[in-house]
């Protein structure tokens, strides 16, 4: 048994509207699924603005785990369009219809049709801290050096 094998789930989707497409795994080594525009017509995402696509689809998502919204990277990197909020979170109790919030950083207008991929979501674990108020944090080799403290 493989270990992808070993982390299988089912994840229950319910189609909001008829010509919503369930998310796909597009190979057997994908991280994430597909997600699909649920739009009746073209929908333009503005050159340096952003446009919220639906996808048609909502999910329960296991408790104990999260969905991840990522830019497919086609998109990102030929077009500029991903998730206006760098990663969408969906959490395991939201039942509602999945939307994503796309954003055009290129200086061209980008067009989505009806049934095309627009994002990817990965279901993943998340852990449930438990945040405790403290007047000291233990030292580390790094401290507090920030933004660049290790190098380029």
């Amino acid at each position: 048994m493989s270990f992808a094998n070993a982390m299988e789930f089912e994840v229950k989707v319910k189609k909001i509207r008829e010509n919503a497409v369930i998310p796909q795994i597009a190979t057997s080594g994908s991280a994430a699924a597909d997600l699909y525009a649920c739009i009746e017509e073209p929908v333009i995402v503005p050159a340096r603005g952003s446009a919220v696509i639906q996808t048609g689809i909502a999910i329960a998502v296991p408790e104990g785990f999260g969905a991840f919204i990522f830019a497919r990277s086609g998109l990102g990197i030929k077009y500029g369009i991903a998730p206006r909020n760098c990663v969408g979170v969906i959490d395991s109790d939201y039942r509602g219809e999945i939307c994503v919030g796309l954003m055009n950083s290129s200086d061209e207008d980008y067009k989505i049709n009806p049934g095309d991929r627009i994002a990817q979501m990965a279901i993943m674990p998340v852990a449930a801290a438990k945040f405790i108020e403290c007047d000291e944090l233990s030292d580390t080799e790094r401290g507090t050096g920030g933004f660049g403290s290790t190098g380029k």
